[in-house]
Order: structure tokens, then C-alpha cells, then sequence
């Protein structure tokens, strides 16, 4: 039961950090690219490693007894990327109103913490068309709450997948748990940028565009509870453990689902922010501290 607690504990603290990027919205003066690029390149680096070298192999090795050497490898296979098709599925399904990875500029940063400087063009920020000078556009707030709205669901939509990773990653092995939350805490940072902005311009409340970037981070620890009761009431039998057939299956999952995330918006955040070889620096040293970590804990 300990090892439940401390596989919730992390998942909690990677799907928190969207209040971390709510925060990080209102206080920081300027917005560091190049020091997002790097660390977003870094959670790619430290996922993409960790899936190939550690999560996949283990999926191989808790499907031996039950499939065969053969049998592992097509099951772990096809388990890799069921997990892609999976996360992929939710992408297509459930579209964020925007990427949710894309950092706001200076001009619609700044009056966030700083209440004399000028507000953004609302035009703009909600997708409005500009309509002809001197007519107020009363929908524009309208738009704005509902894009962040739209924007926390769909994050908090994404992040159930996410969640389950973590949780499960941290069940099998504490120790790479920690490594693969502070990987999905670092990515999750800018999603709750993403949330705070629209909110804030719409209600003008930093509290509420604080709670809704929160609660879409919390759909990750909620989402791991739930599919993890689900597998257990399911899949447990009397015994209350989960098959060795299952585990690795839901390694195999694992993997491509974090493998995903790293190719499809960590990697193209980091190259879009980043300057030089910026990306590539990031990514190298996450896979470093990876490898490193993973040595040590031998």
C-alpha cells in the first residue's frame, strides 16, 4: 500500500506543475525562451530515453513467462503502439483550441503582472475577426473563457493518459517514478500558461485563472486512480494484484504513449523557442541525467 501512495504522491506533484506554469504566468517579468527550450527539450530527452532503455525492455521481460521470447516481443510491439494510437486517438478527438505548449508573447504576458501596461489585442488573442473602428465587441470575453475553458478540458482530457504512466512507472520502481514525474512536470508547466492567459483576459480574476489551470492538472492523479481501481476490479482477481501479462502490456502502452508526447509537442516546442542548438542540448542532457540516474540506481 506504501508503494500505491508514493506512485500517487508523484503523480499528484507532475500533474500540479500546471499551477507551477499558472504562477510562473502572473510573477515572471519576461518569459525565458531559450531557457524553455531547453528544459522542454530535456523532458523529451529524459521520456524518450527512459521509454527505449527501461519501461519497453521491462514490458519484454514480464511477457516472457506468459507469451514466450517470441510471443513477448509481438505483444510488447503491438503494445507500444497501441499506446501511441491511443494518445494519438485523443488528439484527433479531443483538439486543444490551441497548442497548448505555445508560449504567449511579451505583449500578452506583460499586464498579467503588470496592471499599467496595455491589454493585448482581444481581437487576436480570442480568434475574433476585428469588425469596423469604434464598434465594441462584447462577445470577445465571451470567446476568450471559453477557449480557456476549452483548452483546460482538453489538457485535463490528454493528461489521463499521462497520469497512468507516471502512476504505473512509479509502482514498478519508485526511483524511476521520481524521474518520469519531474519529466511530465516540466511539460506540463507551459499547459498551464496556456490555461491562465485566456482566463484571466476574460474574467480578469487571477484566482479563477489559477483554479481552472489546477484542476486540469488534477485530471492526472484522478485519471491514474481511476484506470488503476479499473485495471485492479477488472483484471486484479481474487488476489487483488495485477497479472504479469497485463503489466507489461500496460508497459509496452506506456512507452508509446511518452514517446508521442516527446515527437509530437515536446520536441517541436523546444525547436520553435529555442535558438541554435538549443533543443539539441536539452535533449542530449535529459537523456544524460537519465542514463546517469539509471546507473546509479543499479
Amino acid at each position: 500500500m506504501r508503494d500505491v501512495w508514493i506512485a500517487f504522491g508523484l503523480t499528484l506533484f507532475a500533474g500540479m506543475a500546471t499551477a507551477i506554469g499558472s504562477i510562473i504566468a502572473f510573477a515572471a517579468k519576461r518569459t525565458n525562451y531559450r531557457f524553455l527550450s531547453v528544459t522542454t527539450g530535456f523532458s523529451a530527452g529524459v521520456m524518450l530515453y527512459v521509454s527505449f532503455v527501461e519501461i519497453f525492455p521491462k514490458g519484454v521481460d514480464a511477457l516472457v513467462e506468459p507469451f514466450g521470447e517470441a510471443g513477448a516481443h509481438w505483444v510488447n510491439a503491438l503494445s507500444f503502439f497501441g499506446g501511441m494510437l491511443l494518445i494519438g486517438l485523443i488528439d484527433f478527438l479531443v483538439p486543444a483550441a490551441e497548442n497548448p505548449h505555445e508560449i504567449h508573447s511579451e505583449a500578452e504576458m506583460l499586464p498579467l503582472h503588470d496592471s499599467s501596461a496595455p491589454a493585448p489585442d482581444f481581437d487576436r488573442l480570442s480568434g475574433v475577426q476585428k469588425k469596423q473602428e469604434g464598434v465594441h465587441d462584447h462577445g470577445a470575453h465571451h470567446k476568450l473563457l471559453r477557449m480557456g475553458m476549452f483548452t483546460a478540458l482538453a489538457i485535463g482530457i490528454h493528461n489521463f493518459p499521462e497520469g497512468l504512466a507516471t502512476f504505473l512507472a512509479a509502482l514498478q520502481d519508485p526511483a524511476l517514478g521520481v524521474a518520469i514525474a519531474i519529466a511530465i512536470a516540466l511539460h506540463n508547466i507551459p499547459e498551464g500558461v496556456s490555461v491562465s492567459v485566456p482566463i484571466y483576459y476574460a474574467t480578469g480574476s487571477r484566482k479563477k485563472a489559477f483554479i481552472y489551470s489546477s484542476l486540469s492538472g488534477l485530471a492526472e492523479p484522478i485519471g491514474a486512480v481511476i484506470a488503476y481501481g479499473a485495471i485492479l476490479f477488472f483484471l486484479g482477481g481474487e488476489t487483488g494484484v495485477i497479472p504479469q501479462e497485463v503489466m507489461g502490456i500496460l508497459f509496452g502502452g506506456v512507452a508509446g504513449i511518452m514517446v508521442y508526447i516527446s515527437l509530437d509537442e515536446l520536441l517541436p516546442t523546444s525547436r520553435a523557442y529555442g535558438k541554435g542548438h538549443d533543443s539539441l542540448f536539452g535533449l542530449a542532457g535529459g537523456m544524460v541525467v537519465m542514463a546517469l540516474s539509471l546507473l546509479l540506481m543499479q
